[in-house]
Order: C-alpha cells, then structure tokens, then sequence
C-alpha cells in the first residue's frame, strides 16, 4: 500500500505533472526544467527527489548535470498512470507551453550541453 501512496502523492502536485510532461519527451537536464518551469534549483530537486523516491524518474550525473528521464522499470500501475498521463497532459495548454519552451534553445541549457 505504501508504494500505492508515494505514486499517488508524488502525482498530486502540478509542478511534478509539468516535471513528467517534460520528461515524456525523453531526458532533460535539470538546467532546463529549472528554466522552463522558472524553478529555483532547490525547488526542482525537492519535486524531483519526490518523482525518484516514487519510481517515476531516474537520474544520470554529466559533469555537474543531473539528467532526468522517465524510469525504465516501473510497476505495473505505475505504468498504467503514466500511459493516461502520456494522453492527457499534451492536452493541456500550460503543458502544451512547457514541451514548446523546452523545444526552444535557452540561456542554461548552452551552459549544460
């Protein structure tokens, strides 16, 4: 049940939705989630911490750069939601904004390439 509850908890905040609605398009430095979603960097963590404690996002260490990504191996209800969210978060304008921000090049993301 306690596995059920960290899912659920780490998908009941629409920062950590705009998180995975960047990271559905494959990985992302931490550099431009912060940018994107205009995140002090102790505040990306801290979301991000919650979706890697979840099972949802894995890490990988460039340099100084975290890359995220979503998790290869999930449970089977993790995969589940993340599958609905694949449809659903597309569809909303404030997601739709992020993915076009993150299709643009940034003032960070030439530091961290």
């Amino acid at each position: 049940m306690k596995k059920t509850t960290s899912l659920f908890k780490a998908l009941a905040h629409d920062t950590r939705l705009r998180i995975l609605n960047l990271l559905l398009g494959g990985e992302v430095c931490v550099c431009r989630i912060m940018e994107i979603l205009q995140l002090p960097q102790s505040t990306a963590s801290r979301h991000l911490g919650i979706l890697k404690n979840a099972g949802l996002v894995e890490d990988r260490r460039d340099g100084i750069w975290v890359h995220y990504s979503l998790a290869k191996e999930q449970r089977p209800l993790a995969l589940q939601v993340m599958e609905a969210l694949g449809k659903h978060l597309p569809d909303i304008k404030q997601c739709q904004i992020d993915r076009s921000r993150l299709a643009e090049p940034g003032v960070q993301h030439k530091i961290c390439d």
